[in-house]
């Protein structure tokens, strides 16, 4: 049987870089709004002798993510793997500056689509033994003029932990990775004056999330 690892926010950063590394064990399933970013991804899949299906979709979608989960159980009958690292990252600005459109774009893909999704690919998760879920934590609650991603970040991590501890005894098995700093366009949004010799190679630590994902 194939595995399947379905990747949301796959075009680029650690999504791109998980999805790659992942490749040679999982039929990587990539879903990003940049088709761009996912025909690149493609092309080093293949070039590492894996396999991809790409889905150019947004995740805010509702009715593209229903017909991508329907699809996932009609073609595969169930996902061994979700990584989930789509995020949107406001500008940063102070609390009480934060303007409407911001915040909504922040609700809606840091914790309305986390929580659409997990209810549409929890039954495909429940379908394969020992599937899991993998959510990356960001912690920047409370800190200055990170209203909208501290938001609605720590709101997603919340809804995530709730998940993962009514899930630890009948599963599927639900995972948060800390990753290491690196030079992502989130990232670089949030501090553009950065040196980023000083942060860790995105493929690197890719490989290393998805190691730690293998190990476990």
């Amino acid at each position: 049987m194939t595995r399947l690892a379905l990747v949301t926010g796959a075009s680029r950063g650690l999504g791109a870089a998980m999805a790659e590394a992942l490749a040679p064990d999982y039929h990587i399933l990539a879903v990003s709004r940049t088709v761009g970013g996912l025909e690149e991804l493609d092309d080093r899949i293949k070039a590492r002798g894996g396999e991809a299906t790409l889905a150019p979709l947004d995740v805010t979608d509702d009715g593209a993510m229903q017909h991508l989960c329907r699809s996932v159980h009609e073609r595969w009958g169930g996902l061994d793997l979700w990584v989930h690292t789509a995020i949107h990252a406001a500008p940063l600005t102070p609390t009480n500056m934060v303007e409407g459109k911001s915040w909504d774009n922040s609700v809606a893909v840091n914790l309305e689509a986390t929580r659409r999704l997990i209810n549409y690919v929890s039954p495909l998760l429940l379908a394969r033994e020992g599937a899991r879920a993998v959510f990356l934590d960001d912690d920047r609650a409370g800190q200055p003029f990170f209203g909208c991603y501290g938001t609605t970040k720590a709101a997603q991590m919340a809804l995530v932990r709730g998940w993962q501890a009514e899930t630890r005894k009948h599963g599927p098995q639900v995972e948060i990775l800390k990753p290491q700093a690196v030079p992502t366009a989130l990232r670089a949004r949030f501090f553009p004056g950065e040196d980023k010799t000083a942060l860790v190679n995105i493929l690197d630590e890719g490989a290393r999330l998805a190691a730690l994902l293998k190990a476990g």
